[in-house]
């Protein structure tokens, strides 16, 4: 009888093995094949992240008959970033708060989600909002990171925990909204917080297991503590002062690509902390590794090469947006390049072996720096926008000629596709600073006289323009653009079938041709697709994909701005060829226009001093100068009002992600900031009254 029992197990339980199995079959050799369309299993397809599709079955003479197949409610109001990953037929995405999905990628049907129970706290760490910019899968494991430092390995086939890892020291204020990248099996995962005050680095973990590899810093501790390799040594004699008390930064929050031939790591590395390198590194210097690209050994995390965009920077012009790998021909030969368009307004190619800068042209306009000096690599600055305590006007501001948002190559028309800004800013460094844990210190000045700033904020105004580029990097110029209304449109897709894929800041999901630019089709989809698209097949039909949510920092920034169109729910959106499928009725947050504001009755200093509690604590979130962000104080409810104080230092509304304040604020200073905000309520009352969006 044993003999019997072992067989009808055996018969029974394998094909539910081998069933498990075929869930998340990511592979080394998989990622390798540019040919596989089918499938997307990586944040930027394959590894070397161009975004680029194989398929033409949807393409440039049909697109016209692309519709709606399904969509998929995410359960938010909140803004969406992340990058669907489709393996055999199964999606897998993640939503705010890193709240996770397993969709039948032709249907749509829910097979598993799993909620990371992020602490609603931590938001407050969190630059623009509690996003999630993607997972990966690797053989079987889904990983994902949460906004509170861990790394978590899941099921691919039930959703069911398999590992957790903390990836930070929850004694500062690390984050995680960046998609891990898995590499052969290593998990490569960096972290948001550098305006937090933190020091920056990525860790290796293990794909099965979750076991700890290797750290890599991105600057230099303190050097009484001895340093961890040569690289940080070598860092160490480009900073001054006790830049290690104030964190240092050079956070890693996004772009992380690989090379499988050449076995390197290749990372973004983001701004200085603080902001103002008057302040962190006193004697000047470049400061390194801040505003870099570096290069890793996968398997050991040790340092090979480095190129740095922005020696000593102080203009939160960030290194970490979208890198990607390719071959290009370059004065008659081939070249294994690594290119880049970050926020500091230039393209970057280069060697992807050496590091060696192979060009640099600016791909918007740009009055910081006027070239980049092909001899040495660095950046000639323009000394009306190497800003002091007295403030400069310059272009690109903070926000950057390019951010985040993934951009795609098409090795058919050798272009690159993204979303470009011309974003100006005025910035001064701040007269007096004293950096605070736990709170955002750029230490940076605003202008201070009424009738400037105004001058300024109308040409700021005036001035911001956006569109989207298809940009040669060979020859480093334009090859078309189509103009957007304003800022905020999402990544792009390229695809064999000449089509560049976008979502707008219309709130409309885009198709154009990718040779020449031409709108081909278009959908309105209620919200704003921020994400990058993605293309895959099932069953013989080729289906488009977003992920579709607005919020983020590109919200704030144009809320800031009066863009406050109506905030619609977040949702996978999914289309095919002769698809006949509807959105609901459009959903909104409940709007009402709020009550006239209370009287200010505080003193002007203490308005003041209000003031500058709110943009060094309240800022990030609610927009600098109250104006905007993801909820505008200005215009409270009375019950809001009354109840200020307990949400401030209590958290009232810690599961809408308000947390508490208590650990950094008195009783006086939120009484400070409430006063601030009244006076902002009554100085904006009947000029400037978007809706009011109560809280998800």
């Amino acid at each position: 009888m044993k003999i019997f029992h072992v067989i009808f197990c055996f018969l029974f339980y394998l094909p539910v093995a081998l069933l498990a199995q075929t869930f998340g079959n990511v592979t080394h050799e998989r990622l390798m094949d540019e040919s596989d369309g089918k499938n997307w299993l990586s944040w930027g397809r394959t590894y070397k992240e161009q975004r680029f599709s194989p398929l033409t079955q949807i393409n440039e003479d049909n697109v016209d008959s692309l519709g709606l197949a399904w969509y998929f409610d995410l359960d938010t109001f909140r803004g969406v970033e992340g990058t669907p990953i489709v393996v055999d037929g199964v999606m897998y995405l993640t939503s705010a708060w890193t709240m996770t999905y397993a969709l039948d990628a032709k249907t749509g049907e829910l097979l598993w989600e799993y909620d990371p129970q992020t602490p609603r706290e931590w938001g407050r760490y969190a630059c623009c909002g509690p996003v999630s910019r993607g997972l990966a899968v690797w053989e079987g494991v889904v990983i994902i990171g949460t906004l509170d430092g861990r790394l978590i390995g899941l099921d691919a086939a039930t959703g069911e925990e398999i590992w957790v890892a903390q990836t930070t020291d929850k004694e500062w204020p690390y984050t995680i909204t960046g998609a891990p990248r898995v590499f052969n099996g290593t998990v490569i995962v960096g972290n948001g917080g550098a305006d937090f005050g933190v020091r920056g680095m990525v860790t290796a973990w293990d794909a099965h297991t979750g076991a700890f590899k290797w750290r890599f810093y991105t600057v230099p501790g303190n050097p009484a503590d001895g340093f961890e390799n040569d690289a940080m040594r070598m860092a160490a004699e480009t900073w001054t002062g006790e830049w290690w008390t104030l964190g240092g930064g050079g956070t890693v929050w996004d772009s992380i690509v690989y090379d499988p031939d050449l076995n390197l790591v290749y990372i973004g590395t983001g701004n200085g902390s603080p902001l103002a390198v008057e302040f962190r590194s006193p004697g000047g210097g470049d400061n390194l590794f801040l505003a870099s690209i570096v290069a890793l050994d996968l398997d050991t995390g040790d340092y090979v090469w480095h190129y740095q965009e922005v020696p000593g920077e102080k203009w939160d012009y960030t290194a970490t947006q979208p890198m990607m790998l390719a071959e290009l021909e370059l004065y008659g030969e081939m070249r294994k390049v690594i290119m880049q368009a970050p926020k500091n307004g230039f393209f970057y190619v280069l060697d992807r072996a050496t590091g060696e800068l192979l060009s640099a042209r600016e791909f918007v306009p740009n009055t910081w720096a006027s070239h980049i000096d092909m001899l040495t690599g660095r950046p000639v600055i323009n000394p009306d926008a190497d800003f002091g305590t007295e403030s400069a006007f310059f272009t690109p501001g903070p926000g950057g000629g390019h951010n985040w948002e993934p951009m795609s190559y098409s090795p058919l028309t050798g272009l690159v596709y993204f979303t470009v800004q011309e974003d100006w800013i005025s910035l001064s460094v701040a007269r007096e600073f004293t950096p605070k844990k736990f709170r955002s210190n750029p230490a940076w000045g605003f202008e201070t006289d009424p009738a400037k700033r105004a001058e300024y904020n109308r040409l700021m105004i005036e001035r911001r323009e956006a569109w989207l580029t298809a940009w040669d990097p060979v020859r480093q110029r334009e090859a078309w653009r189509v103009p957007h209304s304003d800022v905020g449109s999402g990544g792009a897709l390229a695809t064999a079938g000449n089509i560049v894929v976008q979502g707008s800041i219309d709130r409309d999901f885009v198709i154009y041709r990718a040779t020449d630019g031409e709108k081909l089709w278009s959908m309105p989809i209620q919200t704003v697709a921020l994400a990058g698209p993605i293309s895959y097949e099932v069953d013989g039909e080729q289906y488009i994909a977003v992920n579709a949510g607005w919020g983020g920092g590109r919200a704030i920034v144009a809320r800031a701005s009066g863009n406050n169109f109506p905030i619609s729910p977040a949702r996978t959106l999914v289309f095919k060829l002769g698809a006949t499928g509807q959105l609901p009725p459009m959903e909104t947050l409940t709007q009402q226009m709020p009550e006239q504001p209370p009287p200010v009755t505080a003193s002007e200093d203490e308005i003041q001093a209000g003031a500058r509690l709110f943009n060094e604590t309240c800022a990030r979130c609610h927009g600098q100068d109250a104006v905007g962000g993801q909820k505008d104080l200005r215009f409270l409810s009375a019950d809001s009002h009354r109840n200020f104080n307990t949400v401030v230092l209590e958290g009232t509304l810690v599961e809408k992600g308000m947390a508490a304040f208590d650990d950094i604020l008195s009783t006086s200073d939120v009484n400070a900031i409430h006063a601030y905000v009244i006076a902002r309520a009554n100085e904006s009352w009947g000029v400037d009254m978007p809706p009011v969006e109560e809280d998800e």
